[in-house]
C-alpha cells in the first residue's frame, strides 16, 4: 500500500473554511508525497534532490536552482520522510494508470476528507495524473489538490480536469513551461522573497493552503514566502536573512 501521512499545522486554517469544511465532517486532511526532484520532471528554478554518496544522503542543487526545494530539505534531516516518500515513488513508477487509480482508492485512510498531493514531489507523468484526476471523479465527496510544474500534462487533460470540481491544481511558477501559464491563463502560485514583492506583484500570500485548497478561489492566483533551507550566499538565504531580522513568519512547523 501506499503511504499517507497526517497534515502539517499549518493546514489547519482549512478547517475552518466552509467551502473546505464540508469535506471534513468528521474526517481529516492527509498528504500523499513522493521523493522531491526525482519525481519532478518540469522544475527548474526549485530543482533539488537527495542523492546518496558513499553512504551518506546530501542535497544537489539542479543548474538552474534559484531557491532550494524545502521537501528536498526535509529528506535529509529526517530520513524516515524521506524512506516513506521513496517508498510511494518506487511503488507508483511502473504502474499503469488502472493499476494507479486501484493503489491509489486502496491506500487512502479511510477518514480522509482532504488530499493535498504532494507536499514533496510532483505528477511525473500523463497516466499518474489522470489516475488522480479518475480517483477524484470517484470520491465526489473528498477534496483534491495539487501544486504542479508538469503544465503539459496539466493542458492536455485540462477539459476533464475542469469537469472535476473536486480536483484542483495551482500552476507553480518556476518550472520550465512558465510560459504555458500566461498563454493558457491558468491559476498560479510563485515564490516570493519578502512580503513587499508579493505587494508589488499585487498577489496575496498563501500561509496555510486556504487559498490553494478552496474550491471558491480555484481561479484566484497568489503568492507563497520563500521558506526552508537556501543555499549559502545565495539571494534565498539573504532574503532568510532579512525576514529573520524583520520577524517575519516564513516557516512552517513539521
Amino acid at each position: 500500500m501506499l503511504k499517507f501521512s497526517n497534515a502539517n499545522v499549518k493546514l489547519v486554517r482549512l478547517y475552518d473554511i466552509p467551502s473546505i469544511k464540508v469535506y471534513l465532517e468528521g474526517r481529516k486532511i492527509y498528504s500523499l508525497d513522493l521523493l522531491s526532484g526525482h519525481s519532478c520532471p518540469y522544475a527548474k528554478e526549485c530543482l533539488s534532490k537527495v542523492v546518496s554518496k558513499d553512504g551518506t544522503h546530501r542535497i544537489q542543487d539542479g543548474p538552474h536552482t534559484k531557491f532550494r526545494c524545502y521537501s528536498a530539505s526535509q529528506e535529509v534531516i529526517f530520513p524516515a520522510v524521506r524512506r516513506l516518500r521513496q517508498h510511494n515513488f518506487n511503488m507508483l513508477r511502473p504502474l499503469s494508470y488502472n493499476d494507479m487509480v486501484d493503489l491509489i482508492s486502496k491506500s487512502m485512510p479511510s477518514n480522509l476528507g482532504v488530499c493535498r498531493i504532494h507536499v514533496g514531489g510532483d505528477m511525473f507523468n500523463d497516466n499518474y495524473l489522470r489516475a488522480w484526476i479518475t480517483v477524484a471523479q470517484n470520491n465526489p465527496d473528498k477534496l483534491f489538490y495539487t501544486y504542479t510544474k508538469s503544465l503539459p500534462f496539466i493542458i492536455r487533460n485540462r477539459n476533464v480536469i475542469d469537469d472535476t470540481p473536486n480536483f484542483i491544481y495551482t500552476a507553480s511558477y518556476g518550472g520550465r513551461y512558465d510560459s504555458y501559464i500566461d498563454e493558457y491563463n491558468l491559476r498560479y502560485s510563485g515564490v516570493v522573497f519578502s512580503e513587499g514583492e508579493a505587494i508589488e506583484l499585487g498577489l496575496e500570500i498563501d500561509h496555510d493552503d486556504s487559498h490553494a485548497a478552496d474550491p471558491i478561489k480555484r481561479h484566484n492566483s497568489f503568492a507563497l514566502l520563500l521558506h526552508g533551507i537556501q543555499p549559502k550566499a545565495s539571494k534565498a538565504s539573504e532574503a532568510i536573512k532579512t525576514m529573520k531580522k524583520n520577524n517575519v513568519k516564513f516557516s512552517y512547523s513539521k
